[in-house]
């Protein structure tokens, strides 16, 4: 069982700035990638950021420039610097984890998800 919960959603205003951050517990095992994915209310869930095990990173081209994903692997947590904010960067912005887990005679993989954090960009 692995659980994401995340931190540091709140009200920005344009042109301002909002870390977000996302630890995992229980029994990670190997995580391979963490990311960060925001939805608004009819449109669909989007990745926005996304960075793997060894480092390497995914930005949204409405990301670029703009937005900065690091981890920690040590401590199983990501984070997402977002500069420069839009109000189109409104959202619910999830946390996502996938790994593996050892199994009998095989491994398992899981794909989990936060419960979500508000992000807001207004004046």
């Amino acid at each position: 069982q692995v659980q994401l919960v995340e931190s540091g959603g709140g009200l920005a205003q344009p042109g301002g700035s909002l870390r977000l951050s996302c630890a995992a517990s229980g029994d990670i095992f190997t995580i391979d990638a963490m990311g960060w994915y925001r939805q608004v209310p009819g449109k669909y869930r989007e990745l926005v950021a996304r960075i793997t095990n060894g480092g390497s990173t995914f930005y949204a081209d409405s990301a670029k420039g703009r937005f900065t994903i690091s981890r920690d692997n040590a401590k199983n947590t990501v984070s997402l610097q977002m500069n420069s904010l839009k109000p189109e960067d409104t959202a619910v912005y999830y946390c996502n984890a996938d790994g593996k887990v050892p199994t009998v005679g095989s491994e398992a993989s899981y794909d989990v998800w936060g419960e979500g954090t508000l992000v807001t960009v207004s004046s």
